[in-house]
């Protein structure tokens, strides 16, 4: 041991600089060092050798496996090794942690840990060979730091390939840790289920068996002996050891068909540290998944996936209604009263400021054109509101689940949205006009109202709308997704008319239109005013896109919207040019948003950060949520997403306040987050069951009465809180 100590330390040491790295930086400290190695200090062309990336954490710091777990970021190293070929990345065994209290389970390596891969010269190399990984990890104690580290050396090219031997240890004790197919171990390994197929949602048991070929199969394991991989179609899967090479299979079907039929993969560790270790990496067919049919929310229900308005569930402050027993009267109406409340909500205040500066000049002239602009934002709004019915329509037709927002969980359509925010603040402030003419201020400001511009606030209304859910909403649009096609566009329709009806009655009311202030100077100062009101909301878009796809994310969409006020810019000269001039400054911008839009909008959605972002929650995952309600614990969970700023409202005004949070710890409740900023199908399944088709939704459950959850109003208060965690408590005498 000694021996391999003092290699794997001179292996270390004889590394170039330009090949090892450090990362994770907190106070002052790096909490992970990082070097490429290779087991040889020379190459023949055409002959194989091993590259790897070496990990040194510091003690209590990790980083994670392929899979995770429950929180996380799988380790990537991404190679650019030109004359060279690198196979795929050889994962050792990996250790398991929990947190203190056990509700989140994570995969991954402490203190060292070397991830190398297979790799083969060219037969036309010469010279030297250029290798080169660029590592992403998530370096995690209680807090997790994202480390990105790029390491480089040069490989001579020789007529012989010349082994490192200190370095060859080091892969060579990695190699070792590494699981090997059942074949090459010399054992069987078999599965059988207790069913003949997988139902969407539905668990389901089996066994495994280990059985040996020419020798025994190593008696006993040890704890935390085995770890699935992700597995499409799967939500969840673990097995328990009952004797010698016999283990008991208990797994969950993911809420959606897989497109391909799932395999039971992972690593299977046998043996004890005492007797030593065989890690096994087991591939072997599961069953097809098959679609379970949907019941209305009355049948019976697990502690962790509760169903609300059963027969006997507990009152609430506001009525909500399951989707299934919603009739389409009431769903429409609820629909028309959800999308005019939109107006209220944060999402939508920079449109409706925006179309303020509007409506004093729209008060002046005649009711007849007054009437057309009315006309064109009502238009524009129910007309993409019909556009996003046929889209979700055609990605539901598509075999894929969407809910109220969806749109917001890519980044590319979030980019879209903030560069169409920071155009409209630009013509706020002067940069560049709408319309042809432009010659006196007053113009401008006709032009940029015109009925085409009231046609582009209608749709901007709409886009902004969505990552909100007001009260009354949430229900209908739940009701639409769980019904046909027609349903579905006749709730958008009346959505969009109940989100255009508060400016419709400004402007068509007699009465208010006299109230309304003036035209004058003050106009000009209060429409650049309202830019920087767009620009507020472009700013929580970019810290949106972070969530999405990380800190580089958000950089390269802050380098696009540069490159949109540069072409708004060039768009400006040319308004005010003439002739041939016109033309370059128009070509000029297009060409500056093309160009800078295909090189900085390529988005990594691995790069998103995985967080929880309310204090003192856990990720939801319905095991824990079992755990804690089988604890005697009352459960509240949040389905919250960061685009969605009524979250984030109640977030940081009352789930964040002391003494909601003081009530949460003097009754012991198991708080949860499950986080909907990208697309997870487990997360939509709770939200259909529930009659939601988005966030916000909270669910309070009374460990007495888990298939009983109260459902409480997407608008929190303070007191509305306090008293459903009383009742979940057994507390309140209206508990009941």
């Amino acid at each position: 041991m000694l021996l391999g100590l003092l290699l794997s330390a001179v292996a270390w040491a004889e590394v170039p600089s330009s090949a090892v790295a450090q990362g994770a930086p907190d106070e002052g400290n790096m909490r992970v060092e990082a070097a490429l190695l290779v087991d040889a200090s020379q190459v023949k062309p055409g002959d194989a050798f091993r590259v790897g990336v070496r990990f040194k954490m510091d003690p209590g710091w990790h980083i994670y496996w392929k899979n995770p777990g429950d929180a996380g970021l799988s380790t990537d190293v991404s190679w650019d090794t030109p004359g060279v070929t690198v196979g795929e990345l050889r994962w050792p065994f990996p250790s398991t942690f929990r947190t203190s209290d056990g509700f989140i389970v994570t995969h991954g390596y402490k203190e060292e840990v070397l991830l190398f891969a297979e790799a083969r010269a060219s037969e036309q190399a010469s010279g030297s060979l250029t290798l080169s990984a660029a590592v992403d990890a998530l370096v995690c104690e209680v807090e997790c730091i994202p480390a990105q580290m790029v390491l480089t050396r040069e490989l001579p090219v020789g007529a012989q390939t010349v082994s490192d031997a200190a370095a060859t240890a080091s892969f060579d004790a990695s190699q070792a840790k590494v699981p090997r197919t059942p074949e090459a171990a010399g054992l069987d390994v078999a599965l059988a289920l207790d069913v003949q197929s997988l139902k969407t949602g539905q668990p389901f048991t089996g066994r495994v068996t280990v059985s040996a070929r020419n020798g025994q199969v190593p008696p006993g394991v040890e704890t935390d002996f085995f770890v699935s991989e992700r597995i499409p179609g799967i939500a969840r899967m673990a097995l328990t050891h009952e004797a010698s090479g016999r283990f008991g299979l208990k797994g969950e079907a993911a809420p959606d068909v897989p497109e391909k039929e799932p395999r039971f993969k992972g690593v299977l560790r046998l043996g004890t540290a005492q007797a030593g270790y065989q890690a096994l990496e087991v591939d072997l067919p599961l069953a097809a998944v098959e679609g379970a049919p949907v019941a209305a929310p009355v049948a019976k229900a697990s502690p962790a996936a509760p169903v609300a308005g059963a027969p006997g569930s507990a009152t609430v402050a506001a009525p909500v209604v399951p989707a299934s027993s919603l009739s389409l009267g009431l769903a429409v109406l609820f629909a028309f009263l959800g999308g005019a409340i939109l107006n209220l909500m944060p999402c939508v205040f920079p449109v409706l400021a925006l179309k303020a500066y509007g409506f004093t000049r729209l008060a002046q002239e005649d009711r007849g054109r007054v009437g057309r602009h009315a006309l064109a934002y009502t238009g524009g709004i129910v007309g993409s509101m019909l556009v996003l019915a046929v889209v979700v329509l055609a990605v539901r037709a598509g075999g894929t689940s969407v809910g109220w927002g969806f749109q917001f969980q890519e980044p590319l359509f979030v980019a879209a949205v903030c560069a169409v925010l920071v155009a409209f603040a630009l013509n706020l402030f002067g940069v560049f006009h709408v319309g042809l003419d432009g010659t006196a201020l007053a113009g401008k400001v006709d032009a940029s109202h015109g009925v085409m511009r009231s046609v582009g606030e209608g749709v901007l209304a709409v886009v902004l709308a969505t990552p909100c859910s007001a009260p009354l909403m949430g229900t209908a649009v739940g009701f639409a997704f769980a019904a046909g096609p027609a349903t579905v566009l006749v709730i958008f329709t009346a959505l969009g008319l109940g989100l255009a009806l508060p400016f419709c009655v400004l402007v068509m009311v007699p009465g208010l239109s006299r109230r309304l202030p003036k035209p004058g100077a003050w106009m000009e100062r209060a429409k650049q005013l309202l830019g920087f009101a767009l620009l507020g909301t472009a700013v929580w878009l970019v810290w949106v896109v972070g969530g999405l796809a990380g800190v580089d994310g958000m950089a390269r969409l802050l380098a696009f919207l540069v490159a949109v006020a540069l072409g708004a810019w060039l768009y400006g000269l040319a308004q005010a040019a003439e002739g041939r001039r016109r033309w370059v400054n128009v070509a000029l911008a297009l060409a500056v948003l093309a160009g800078t839009g295909g090189m900085a909008l390529r988005f990594d959605a691995s790069a998103a950060t995985a967080r929880v972002s309310t204090v003192s929650a856990q990720p939801w995952d319905e095991a824990a949520v079992t755990a804690a309600l089988q604890a005697g614990q009352p459960v509240f969970i949040d389905f919250t997403a960061d685009w969605c700023l009524t979250c984030k409202f109640n977030e940081r005004t009352v789930l964040s306040r002391e003494d909601v949070r003081a009530t949460f710890a003097r009754h012991n409740v198991a708080f949860f987050v499950a986080d909907w900023t990208r697309r997870d199908a487990r997360i939509s399944a709770q939200l259909a069951a529930h009659g939601r088709a988005g966030v916000p939704m909270y669910l309070v459950i009374n460990p007495s009465a888990p298939d009983r959850p109260e459902v409480l109003p997407e608008l929190l208060t303070a007191d509305l809180v306090v008293q459903a965690v009383e009742r979940a408590s057994g507390l309140r005498a209206d508990a009941t």
